[in-house]
């Protein structure tokens, strides 16, 4: 499998951020271990396009990666001719006018061994010097309950070694965030800081409400009866059941505004909950209501499509 992240993606190079997330959600889906258990491949995939979205996603680390800057991982790409020459001329080297590595082969050959010894640890190495790194940074897909994004909560993601991921859901949340766990990522190598978790949620759909921007909406079934001679009825929020007025004559797709039901994310006011109403006939209209209807008809009779003619 290729690391290039625009490859494990399926991407042009000239793909837009829109372009780059569709694909990246679309594999996290198809991939993601939940579903595929044991699975190792399917890991592989799910854990590399987490890696390409992080670095595409930002476009200074794209823009970086694509001139060359850094490699898939985000990291520098080393430059070691021009570093070497830098530390080989400098005046504090104590091996500038040494016949050490006067002669000896290739330049970047005796920097890659300069590096070696480096990373050896405090007291091994030149000067003493040891080799520090901050730890790779972590990518994961966690699907949220619509309620939890709605509301906030906490859920923990199993880690591929053992153990587990706390995430907070932040109240409000929307489809597609991106949380940023510091420091809970890969350890860092040589006393180095560990590197961050990245998690990327997307809510789960809901049976009886969907989300617009901070608003609640919900069809709410109701009854022949009920629409004629109106009622109140229950209704479930993202809060709990409340009681609501169904008005006296009332139609399928009239809406019924619940004032500051709706999602109430940081920093911002509560949207609002809208209920549409959906009146249901009786599975059966038996005699007596067909007798009813057309006695009815005969002295009420109206036309609610009057005017729609061409």
């Amino acid at each position: 499998m290729s690391d290039n992240p625009y490859d494990v993606l399926g991407v042009a190079k000239t793909a837009s951020a829109d372009e780059i997330k569709k694909a990246y959600r679309r594999i996290a889906k198809e991939s993601h271990p939940d579903l595929h258990p044991g699975d190792a491949a399917a890991e592989a995939r799910f854990k590399a396009a987490g890696a390409a979205f992080e670095l595409l996603k930002d476009p200074e680390k794209r823009a970086r990666f694509d001139a060359g800057e850094i490699d898939a991982s985000g990291q520098e790409r080393p430059q070691e001719r021009r570093f070497y020459r830098d530390f080989a001329e400098a005046a504090d080297n104590p091996y500038r006018r040494g016949p050490r590595y006067e002669g000896f082969g290739d330049e970047a050959d005796i920097f890659a061994e300069f590096l070696r010894r480096q990373s050896g640890g405090p007291g091994e190495g030149y000067g003493g010097y040891s080799f520090r790194a901050r730890g790779a940074d972590a990518q994961y897909a966690l699907e949220v309950p619509f309620l939890d994004a709605a509301n906030g909560g906490a859920m923990r993601i199993t880690l591929p070694g053992g153990g587990n991921l706390e995430v907070k859901i932040p109240k409000g949340v929307a489809d597609g965030t991106t949380l940023r766990l510091r420091g809970k990522g890969g350890p860092g190598h040589g006393g180095g800081a560990p590197g961050d978790a990245y998690v990327t949620l997307s809510v789960k759909p809901h049976a009886v409400f969907t989300r617009d921007g901070d608003d609640v909406v919900m069809v709410l079934p109701v009854t022949l009866y009920e629409a004629v001679l109106g009622a109140k009825v229950e209704v479930p929020t993202i809060a709990g059941p409340v009681m609501v007025t169904v008005p006296k004559g009332a139609s399928s797709g009239q809406v019924l505004r619940l004032r500051g039901r709706g999602v109430a994310a940081a920093g911002r006011p509560a949207g609002d909950q809208r209920v549409e109403l959906q009146v249901v006939m009786p599975k059966t209209v038996d005699a007596e209501l067909a007798a009813f209807m057309e006695e009815w008809r005969k002295r009420h009779g109206y036309d609610p499509r009057k005017g729609m003619r061409v």
